[in-house]
């Protein structure tokens, strides 16, 4: 499990890349230091990212093992990218900024958020491509076995043992 939240927060880190790149060319990126109490982009982009790698930590907790495939890795990160939409900035954002529950659900509020939507959908297929493309060449065994001592004197311990 361990090795999918590592693999998964690195692919949520890079999915984040992008899209805070894009959100940074439509300027979005004051507003997300504003949950923060910054109006700053580079502290905008910093927020940006920490939410992507708890959030790509979430998509290998939640959606790791259907990710088998490149296929269904892309679609589960699509999928996945949505649901953060509509949690993201139609809900838990304008909770946070003082905005009230559902003040975002209306026609014209989501229909001018559809940008967002597809950033977020672009979020996700990449996290999804990069969780798969991760966990496909084990390229996290070693790094999470280092990073973890193992429970009993066996050293030898192989890196599943650890999931």
């Amino acid at each position: 499990m361990m090795q999918r939240v590592w693999a998964s927060a690195i692919a949520g880190v890079a999915g984040g890349i992008v899209f805070g790149m894009l959100m940074g060319m439509m300027g979005m990126l004051p507003r997300i230091a504003g949950m923060v109490g910054s109006s700053s982009p580079v502290v905008g982009f910093g927020v940006h990212l920490l939410i992507s790698a708890m959030i790509g930590a979430g998509f290998g907790v939640a959606l790791g093992s259907v990710a088998s495939t490149a296929a269904r890795s892309l679609g589960a990160g699509a999928a996945y990218g949505m649901v953060w939409w509509v949690l993201g900035p139609l809900t838990i954002m304008p909770l946070m900024m003082g905005m009230g529950f559902g003040t975002q659900w209306t026609g014209s509020a989501m229909s001018s958020a559809l940008p967002s939507l597809m950033g977020h959908v672009l979020y996700g297929l990449i996290t999804g491509f990069v969780y798969y493309r991760l966990r496909a060449r084990g390229a996290l065994s070693a790094s999470v076995h280092s990073a973890w001592p193992a429970r009993s004197s066996n050293t030898s311990a192989s890196p599943s043992a650890i999931q």
